[in-house]
């Protein structure tokens, strides 16, 4: 399995792409992606896109890690991981992603205020599969919404997801863990370990 070594991410960078909608927890993910990425040594930048996520519209979150990063914009085609915690939303981001980049897709459907209002339709699992692998073969569907809701708290979906993510940096998972811990309230901090590290075992499995 692919893992990106500090040395690599300093020479080259590291671009993310983060998509969802309103509540998934998009943005407290990219939150604790930009800690991880700190405690890592890198100079990280980051922007949001917010739209209408109170009504469950789309959050869209660029990252970049480096050793210098001037902007957190991540061009059309340049991301080298699309985490989507909705998959329309993989689908609709898709070409962002490089040739071969690594696609983590939360396999739970949310339809958007669109479609919800009779104004497009949902697109059946196999066109977004079939659209998503004429982008990378490196696609990881997780059910991370099933998950969580088995660990007890569905809203730590995120947190699988970022597990996930994890597994693709060679070095350990403390950074991680320090930015998870200091990006929840501590009531939560056990359970989101938990969820984390079931993130990393699915990649691992």
């Amino acid at each position: 399995m692919l893992r990106f070594t500090k040395e690599e991410i300093l020479e080259k960078g590291l671009s993310f792409l983060l998509v969802g909608v309103g509540g998934q927890g998009t943005i407290m993910a990219s939150n604790i992606l930009a800690e991880a990425g700190l405690n890592l040594g890198f100079d990280v930048k980051k922007a949001e896109i917010h739209g209408m996520s109170q009504r469950g519209g789309s959050v869209i979150s660029q990252l970049r890690w480096g050793k210098k990063i001037y902007s957190p914009i991540v061009p059309e085609g340049q991301a080298d991981f699309l985490v989507a915690f909705e998959k329309l939303e993989a689908g609709r981001f898709s070409k962002s992603l490089i040739k071969n980049g690594i696609a983590l897709v939360n396999d739970q459907k949310l339809s958007p205020i669109t479609v919800s209002a009779g104004n497009a339709g949902y697109p059946t699992d196999a066109l977004l599969k079939t659209e998503m692998s004429t982008k990378t073969g490196n696609v990881y569907w997780i059910n991370a919404a099933h998950l969580a809701e088995e660990l007890g708290n569905v809203k730590t979906a995120n947190i699988i997801l970022m597990g996930a993510l994890s597994e693709f940096i060679a070095e350990g998972p403390e950074a991680w863990k320090d930015a998870i811990q200091k990006r929840v309230p501590e009531k939560h901090i056990a359970i989101n370990f938990k969820a984390f590290e079931i993130g990393r075992n699915i990649i691992t499995q």
